[in-house]
C-alpha cells in the first residue's frame, strides 16, 4: 500500500485538473492571486505553497481503523480562496467510511489500491451504487449523502478524494445524529423506534475513554 501512495502523491496534479471540473461556487471569489493568513506581516515563498503532511503516508504501516488524511485550508492555509482540497482515505478490511455528506462541494473519489463498494442517496431518496476497482473514479454530487465501504475480508484499499471548495466540510451522520445530544425521544419518534434502543445508538457513538 506504500508503493500505492507514493505513487500518487506524484499524480496530484492529475486530479487537480478533475477538481476543476466539480468546482461549484462554494467558495467566494477573490479579488488577489492568492490570500494571505491574517497574522503574516512579510513576503512568503514557495515554502507557503507546498504542503509536506502526506510524507508520513508513505511506508507507514496499515491502521487497524479507516482514517482520513485531510488537506484543506484548515491543514494547508495556502488553499485559502482556491475553491480546491483533498483527502486522503485509507481502508482497512471490511471498514467503512460511514453515510455523511459535504455540504460545501462535490466530491471525486479516485481508487488508487483495492476495491471499494461507494453509493450515494438523491433527493428522491433514489439509491445510487457501484462496484470500484483499482483505477476508477467516482463522483459524489454536492450535499447528498454517501458512503464508501470496503467489503474485502483480507486487503486494504485506498483512496484519494478532490472537493472543489477549501473547505467541503463533512456531515457525518451517525455523530450528527447520535452524538449531539438530541432528545432521546426526538430521535426515537423520528426512527419510530423506542427510547431504550436510541440509547444503545448513542452509547456505541460515544467517546472511547
Amino acid at each position: 500500500m506504500a508503493s500505492a501512495i507514493s505513487t500518487t502523491l506524484a499524480i496530484f496534479s492529475l486530479l487537480a485538473i478533475f477538481s476543476s471540473t466539480i468546482t461549484m461556487a462554494a467558495d467566494p471569489d477573490i479579488l488577489t492571486d492568492f490570500v494571505l493568513p491574517p497574522n503574516n506581516t512579510g513576503g512568503v515563498d514557495g515554502t507557503f505553497f507546498t504542503f509536506t503532511g502526506l510524507r508520513s503516508l508513505a511506508g507507514q504501516d496499515p491502521s487497524a481503523n479507516f482514517t482520513v488524511t485531510k488537506v484543506s485550508k484548515a491543514e494547508f492555509p495556502a488553499l485559502d480562496g482556491q475553491s480546491v482540497s483533498y483527502a486522503v482515505l485509507q481502508y482497512p478490511s471490511v471498514t467503512a467510511n460511514p453515510p455523511h455528506t459535504h455540504p460545501r462541494s462535490a466530491e471525486l473519489l479516485f481508487l488508487i489500491d483495492g476495491t471499494l463498494e461507494v453509493g450515494f442517496v438523491d433527493t428522491t431518496n433514489k439509491l445510487y451504487t457501484q462496484f470500484l476497482q483499482t483505477g476508477d473514479i467516482f463522483v459524489f454530487p454536492k450535499g447528498l449523502v454517501h458512503y464508501q465501504f470496503n467489503a474485502d475480508p483480507e486487503n486494504s484499499a485506498t483512496a484519494i478524494s478532490a472537493f472543489g471548495s477549501a473547505s467541503a466540510g463533512t456531515v457525518s451522520l451517525p455523530s450528527t445524529l447520535f452524538a449531539t445530544n438530541i432528545d432521546d425521544n426526538v430521535l426515537a419518534v423520528s426512527f419510530k423506534t423506542d427510547v431504550a434502543t436510541i440509547q444503545k445508538l448513542k452509547a456505541g457513538l460515544a467517546p472511547k475513554a
